[in-house]
C-alpha cells in the first residue's frame, strides 16, 4: 500500500494542477473534476468511482470517515497528499471550504440505445442548458426519482464544473450523463417507441392530466429560449405546468422536477 505524500509548499506542481482544474479547459484537456467534501467522496466510492488523487488536510484523517476514505485510495493504488492547511485553502472553495477532495476521471455514458430501453425507464433530456446549478440540481432530481439518465443536447455548461458538482450532492457518481448534438438527439427521439415529453408554453394539455406510456424521454428546453422548435415537434405530448401567477414560465431545474415527479410518480413509494 503506499503512503501519502505531504505537500506543504503553494508552489508545488501537483497543487498547480489541481487547482488548474477550476479552468473548463483543463477540465476537458486533462478529462478530470475535482469533487470536495467527505460526503460526495462517500458517494463516490459507494458507486464504484476511485480517484485519481485524494487530497486532505493534516490533521483531519486520524480516524473516523476520513481516514476510512484516505485508507480505501491508498488501497486501491491513488496518490493520496497530506497538505497543510494553506495549501487546502488554495485548492478548495472559498465558501464552505471542506478538508477533503478528490480528483476524479469524467465519466459519459453510452447514447441510449432505444432497442434496448426497458418500459419502465425514463430518460431526461436537456438543451442547451447554461447554468450549473440548474444542471446540478436537476442531476440531483433525476437521481431521486430514478431517472435512468441525462442526455446533454448541443452546447451545454459543464457537468463536471465545481458549482455543478456542488449542486448534484454526489447524484453526479450515480446518474448517467450522455451528450449528443441535436440532429443525433432529433434522430432519438424519432425512434423512441414511448412518449416523448416536452413542456412548452403553447400546449393546451396540463402536465397533471395525462397518462404517459413507457419508456419516457422527457425533453426540456434551455433558460430562456425554452423547446426548441425541433424537438416539439417531434413530441408525442406538449404540456404545460399551470400557473396562477403573472409569471408564464419557472426556473429550469423547478419545472424539471415538477414533470419528473408527474411521471415517474406511479413508480415511486415510500
Amino acid at each position: 500500500m503506499n503512503a501519502p505524500k505531504t505537500i506543504t509548499s503553494l508552489t508545488n506542481d501537483r497543487v498547480k494542477a489541481i487547482r488548474a482544474l477550476e479552468m473548463r479547459k483543463v477540465r476537458k484537456e486533462t478529462g478530470l473534476f475535482v469533487a470536495e467534501g467527505v460526503s460526495l467522496l462517500i458517494t463516490a466510492r459507494d458507486n464504484g468511482y476511485v480517484p485519481e488523487t485524494l487530497v486532505y488536510q493534516a490533521g483531519t484523517a486520524e480516524s473516523g470517515i476520513a481516514r476510512g476514505l484516505v485508507t480505501h485510495a491508498l488501497n486501491a493504488g491513488a496518490e493520496v497528499l497530506e497538505v497543510s492547511e494553506a495549501v487546502l485553502g488554495k485548492l478548495a472553495s472559498k465558501d464552505n471550504p471542506q478538508t477533503v477532495l478528490g480528483v476524479f476521471r469524467q465519466r459519459f455514458a453510452d447514447f441510449p440505445d432505444v432497442a434496448k430501453i426497458g418500459t419502465g425507464e425514463t430518460w431526461l433530456a436537456l438543451e442547451e442548458i447554461r447554468d450549473p446549478g440548474n444542471l446540478g440540481t436537476i442531476i440531483r432530481t433525476a437521481d431521486a426519482v430514478g431517472c435512468a439518465g441525462v442526455i446533454l443536447v448541443g452546447t451545454t455548461c459543464d457537468p463536471y464544473s465545481l458549482e455543478a458538482i456542488r449542486a448534484t450532492m454526489g447524484s453526479i457518481f450515480a446518474v448517467p450523463i450522455a451528450k449528443t448534438d441535436r440532429a443525433a438527439f432529433l434522430d432519438l427521439q424519432k425512434a423512441w417507441h414511448g412518449d416523448v415529453i416536452g413542456t412548452h408554453l403553447d400546449a393546451r394539455e396540463d402536465f397533471r392530466a395525462s397518462d404517459y406510456k413507457g419508456p419516457q424521454l422527457i425533453v426540456m428546453g434551455g433558460e430562456g429560449p425554452g423547446l426548441s422548435s425541433s424537438a416539439a415537434a417531434l413530441c408525442t405530448k406538449l404540456v404545460k405546468i399551470p400557473m396562477a401567477g403573472n409569471l408564464d414560465s419557472l426556473n429550469l431545474a423547478i419545472a424539471t422536477a415538477l414533470t419528473l415527479y408527474q411521471v415517474r410518480g406511479p413508480q415511486l413509494k415510500l
